[in-house]
Parts: C-alpha cells; structure tokens; sequence
C-alpha cells in the first residue's frame, strides 16, 4: 500500500484548537520503530513538546492473520483499548504518559487520536546498555510498578476494555489459549521455513508437554503484553514511564515475566519479581518464541522498512526454538 504520514499542515486546527491560537507548531517528528500506531512528536514555538498518537491504517504495517478466537493477546491496538488502559494503569499506580486528549470520533483528523505528555526520548533499553549505575532508579521504580500491576487482580481474563464492558465469557483455562495459539504460529512460520516444516511435528509435541506440566489456577493480573526495556522511558527525574500498553490484559502475570526475563536478561532480578510458576513460565517462555518467529516473518513480507531487522529476530527464535527440541 502507498502510505502517507502526517504533515504540520494537517495539524493546524487540532494545534489551535488544543494549545490556542497563539501558538504555532514549529516541527513534527514522526518517530520510527513503530508497527502498529503512528508516533508523532509536536514541537510548538514556545519550545514545548507534546506526542501525538494516531491509530490509521497508514500507520499499521501489521497484515491480517488468522487468531485464536479468545486469545487476548490479538489485534493489541486501538484508542479504545488505549484510553482503557491507560485508566487501569493510572488506577494501578503505574507511571503512564499523562493523557491530554483523546479523539475517537474523527474531530481533527480522518483517524483516532491521542494527545500526551511528551516523557523523553531516553529508553530505559539505552539507560541499562549505556549507563547502568543510573538505571537503578528506574529500575527499581518498574520493578514497584509491575508489583502493583501483577497484584491487582480481577476475575477473569480477558482485555481490559472487555472486562470493563462485562464481556468475560471465557470457559477455557489461559494455558489452552496459549497452547493454541503457539500452534497456530508455529503452522504460520513453518508454511515459510523448511526448518521449521520438517521440526513441525517435534515443536508441536515440545509445547504439548510443557502445557502438561501446568496446574489450573485462576488469577489473573494486570499485564502489559509484551514489555521490555524499549517500552519504558525514562525521565530526568528517574521515573520510569510505561508506554506501548494497548495490550492490557488481565491474565497470568508469567505471560509479562517471560517477556520481562527475555528482554532484561541480567538485569532481571533488580525487577523483583513476584513469585511464578515454572511450569506456566516455560511455557509461555517456549509460546512466545514460536511468537516471535511467526511475527517477524510475516512483517517482513510488507513495506515494513527494516526488513532486516525483523528477518534478523526471526532467525533468533528459529534457533532457540530447535534448540529446545
């Protein structure tokens, strides 16, 4: 598809209208590394910043793909989903971007949108890498954060938006969905590997057994879906800012600290965690590595400008996946 990003005429009235005529927007950055929503930086001449979020078409490089019918996990995007996060989260007593103005209903531009406050542009990722004496702050602030969020406890799983508008119908147990839906990426990816075409069989049996292992249980958490230290900014002060959350989901909390343990690596354990279970851990740990083989794969297929980058993390989770068969 031909894709068209915003320009700083396009934000004319919704600068005027918001910040008043008075002041003019003096630049727009479109931010890169996004998949699913457009991320735009709001310079205005008085020197402020602002970040503007856009939910179109243009902005989603993500094709359509076949789910499983209650994963709730899928199609993680959406003002609607962003505005009832972002309460929960706030209710939680995590530290979120401070929301401005949301428009579902197409009153400045031909899109849903989200005015917020502008946190920075220092990842916690950069932080940990380049400076880790000064990421133990905000460390140890997320680490307070997703205790909260893995302690506020609802009862059933289900997308936040879902739950506040009562449609938790679930029968199934949370490993169930999980297992089906490894499966389906494993089918995904295998139809574009021959790799993981003749390992199909094994990989399959290898999620089956671990799903084995798990004990039912029925408490389920906050959880951000797929958080690691690039979805946290942090600020000069040392507050770590949660972003990228459209994905909030009550569900088990090993399904956040499978992310969290990939994607923090050494630096895990100053998170201190709340206790898990290793069984639905491994689990989780194994699904989401199928995950992230289908999902590069598949972007990589469109107009996603960092083809390699994402063929790159693919082949990265081929071989953890083989590894463990």
């Amino acid at each position: 598809m031909t894709r068209t990003f915003l320009q700083p005429d396009d934000l004319h009235d919704l600068v005027s209208d918001q910040f008043g005529s008075d002041r003019r927007l003096a630049a727009l950055d479109r931010l890169t590394g996004g998949t699913k929503k457009g991320v735009y930086r709001l310079r205005l001449d008085d020197r402020t910043t602002v970040m503007l979020y856009v939910w179109a078409a243009g902005e989603n490089y993500w094709p359509p793909s076949p789910a499983v019918p209650d994963d709730p996990f899928t199609d993680a995007s959406g003002a609607d989903l962003f505005a009832a996060a972002h309460a929960a989260l706030t209710g939680a007593g995590v530290r979120v971007p401070h929301l401005l103005m949301i428009d579902r209903d197409g009153r400045h531009l031909d899109a849903d949108i989200a005015l917020v406050e502008d946190a920075g542009a220092l990842r916690l990722e950069a932080l940990v890498e380049h400076d880790p004496a000064a990421a133990v702050t905000p460390l140890s602030a997320l680490g307070d954060a997703l205790r909260r969020m893995h302690t506020a406890f609802g009862p059933h799983f289900g997308k936040v938006a879902a739950i506040a508008r009562g449609e938790a119908s679930q029968t199934r147990r949370t490993e169930d969905v999980i297992v089906d839906r490894a499966l389906g990426h494993l089918d995904a990816a295998a139809a574009r590997d021959a790799r993981l075409a003749d390992a199909h069989h094994r990989v399959g049996a290898h999620v089956r057994h671990l799903r084995s292992a798990v004990t039912p249980r029925e408490e389920y958490g906050l959880v951000h879906g797929e958080l690691g230290p690039d979805h946290v900014l942090v600020t000069p002060a040392g507050e770590a800012v949660m972003i990228d959350f459209e994905g909030l989901t009550y569900f088990d909390v090993e399904w956040d600290h499978a992310w969290l343990q990939m994607r923090f690596g050494e630096t895990y354990p100053a998170l201190r965690p709340v206790a898990l279970d290793p069984h639905r851990l491994a689990l989780y740990r194994y699904a989401q590595t199928l995950s992230l083989i289908d999902g590069p794969l598949r972007i990589a297929d469109t107009d996603f400008p960092d083809r390699k980058w994402m063929l790159d993390l693919a082949e990265w989770n081929i071989t953890k996946a083989l590894a463990a068969i």
